[in-house]
């Protein structure tokens, strides 16, 4: 499974890629504000710490043509490779530019989905990932994880390429539970990555390690 870092916090992610194998950054129009970086910066700032790594930026546009050329504007202001991809949010207008971002080469992930259809609609109009939130379904009694096992599911029933990207995260729980439902990958908080590798009795394990340890390993390093 592919792990994500979903922030802009230049500090945070620079210690994620030092210590986790992540795969990519994505973020949004609130997580760019939260982190009080304009958009040019905060990118370029990113690029820098990640390198090739997968990047997902969000469009603020709502009408296909401007989506069009805010996707492209923002792969050639950046000098993107194949690793940009254009977030859009699953409307009419959003799969419209899909459809016409890949035919163009742009890879697209497609967002703010809610439902297996939503999902399934995306996909075979041509987005690279689906993200379903997770969360965000939960609050409103949706089942987000139930929502994630069905479009992983579909992915593969209809033998499609898309990749389920599930967001919206409050729990290591939810991260494992879609984890073990086919979903490919996870875009996670940084506070929240951490908690994946804690466990108390590791804690305990590496203690005992170390006390037993002493006197024992005479090897100098």
């Amino acid at each position: 499974m592919e792990y994500l870092a979903d922030t802009a916090d230049l500090e945070a992610i620079k210690q994620l890629f030092d210590y986790f194998p992540m795969s990519g950054v994505t973020t949004n129009p609130t997580i760019l504000k939260q982190s009080g970086m304009k958009l040019s910066e905060a990118v370029k700032s990113i690029q820098n710490i990640i390198g090739d790594n997968s990047f997902h930026i969000q469009v603020m546009s709502e009408d296909c043509d401007n989506i069009v050329k805010e996707a492209k504007a923002y792969k050639n202001y950046f000098d993107f490779g194949d690793n940009y991809y254009s977030k859009i949010p699953i409307t009419m207008e959003g799969l419209k530019a899909m459809r016409i971002l890949k035919d163009s080469g742009i890879n697209v992930t497609a967002t703010a989905i809610f439902t297996q259809q939503q999902a399934l609609i995306a996909a075979k109009a041509g987005a690279d990932y689906v993200a379903p939130y997770v969360s965000r379904l939960d609050n409103i009694s949706s089942h987000g994880i139930d929502v994630v096992r069905d479009i992983a599911e579909n992915m593969t029933h209809y033998k499609l390429d898309s990749k389920v990207l599930a967001a919206s995260f409050k729990t290591v729980d939810q991260i494992h539970r879609v984890s073990m439902h086919g979903c490919h990958s996870v875009t996670v908080n940084p506070e929240l990555l951490y908690q994946l590798i804690k466990h108390p009795m590791t804690d305990i394990s590496i203690e005992t390690f170390l006390k037993d340890g002493k006197g024992v390993y005479d090897i100098e390093i």
